[in-house]
């Protein structure tokens, strides 16, 4: 088959990457574009993953951001054209619509509430010919046919069978695997999706700094250029480095909800402060049921440093934690080996997990 994949965000990159390289051993021709997304073009050339890129200049305004998309529509078709797709994958609105309006199925990979993503919602879900998501959205997707499986986007990189931590890592940014240390990730929330998403302000991420800093190195990571107050604690890490930093950290604090996640799956506490806290699903579950993670509203910031505190004192953390990421991965799947599966045997494939829901478990 002619696959093609749409890159649109960093994320997507670790999403994708183990399903492209086994699609392309099993002999299918896989094209990947990418939106201009710096890093993801990074992460794609660490992967050793080739790609065509759809250049655009980055709009704020929704009109701004209209305009960009029919170009990026535009520039896919004209790809889609050449290289004759026979399927589209992607989390997209690009390669949605593109699949619709030139005759090819369009697997769409989403783990938001459609509450978060109104617009991927009308312009993507209503054009792709199957929504893929986590078991936990199964009571909050409108649109059907809708396919459930018991794991999440972040199990398609991190699952053991795709992700070993690499000790070298630490040590070539000076740590060791078994020195305490602490991972902070403040997100911008600039997309149009998170509106009026709020997250931890200045004083309350010195704060933080302060109650975690007797207990080990503390290392920030951003999306934005870091206010000068929290310069000296910034750790410039290589994208593709991340995930081992996640692993050995002693406990993970930020605003983030994708590394968040990341670091709860990986067995590392994760604290996570916004204001969309009890409203996600997906890492509601690892919050509610597996006890890997932690919610906070920024109202309820000093609940957080409490707790904090709390498992500071705890001399057995980290195993715990991987206690129950044991338990967490008995309950899910290799996300990855499902999806090659589904993509491989599409249509097929949809109608046997519409017929039997449970059918995605046989990849655990």
């Amino acid at each position: 088959m002619n696959i093609l994949i749409d890159i649109c965000h960093p994320s997507h990159v670790h999403l994708f990457k183990h399903s492209i390289r086994l699609l392309q051993q099993d002999g299918h021709n896989v094209i990947v574009t990418v939106k201009d997304i710096p890093v993801a073009k990074q992460l794609l050339e660490q992967e050793h993953i080739d790609y065509l890129s759809l250049e655009g200049t980055k709009r704020d305004s929704l009109l701004g951001k209209g305009l960009i998309q029919l170009k990026y529509n535009y520039l896919l078709t004209r790809i889609a054209r050449r290289y004759h797709i026979d399927i589209g994958i992607g989390s997209s609105v690009t390669v949605a619509q593109i699949a619709k309006l030139n005759g090819f199925p369009s697997l769409f990979f989403d783990d938001d509430d459609d509450f978060v993503e109104p617009l991927t919602v009308r312009f993507a879900h209503s054009f792709a010919s199957v929504i893929l998501s986590p078991k936990p959205l199964e009571a909050h997707r409108k649109k059907r046919p809708a396919i459930f499986y018991q794991g999440s986007h972040e199990l398609a990189y991190l699952h053991p069978n795709r992700f070993r931590p690499d000790p070298s890592v630490m040590q070539s940014i000076g740590l060791q695997v078994d020195e305490p240390f602490f991972v902070m990730r403040f997100n911008a929330f600039k997309a149009h999706h998170d509106g009026n998403v709020q997250g931890l302000t200045l004083e309350q991420k010195l704060d933080l700094i302060n109650i975690l800093a007797p207990h080990g190195k503390v290392l920030i990571t951003t999306e934005r250029n870091i206010e000068p107050e929290l310069a000296p604690y910034q750790m410039k890490i290589s994208p593709d480095k991340v995930h081992h930093l996640l692993y050995y950290a002693t406990l993970f604090v930020g605003d983030s909800q994708t590394m968040t996640s990341e670091a709860a799956i990986l067995g590392t506490p994760a604290f996570r402060c916004n204001s969309l806290v009890g409203q996600l699903a997906v890492i509601e579950e690892l919050e509610n049921r597996y006890n890997l993670a932690y919610g906070f509203t920024t109202d309820h910031f000093t609940q957080m440093t409490e707790t904090i505190r709390q498992l500071l004192d705890n001399s057995n953390l980290k195993k715990e934690w991987h206690t129950k990421r044991e338990y967490y991965l008995t309950d899910k799947i290799d996300v990855t080996a499902f999806l090659v599966w589904f993509i491989e045997h599409y249509p097929k494939s949809k109608q046997i997990v519409l017929d039997d829901p449970s059918f995605p478990l046989s990849f655990r």
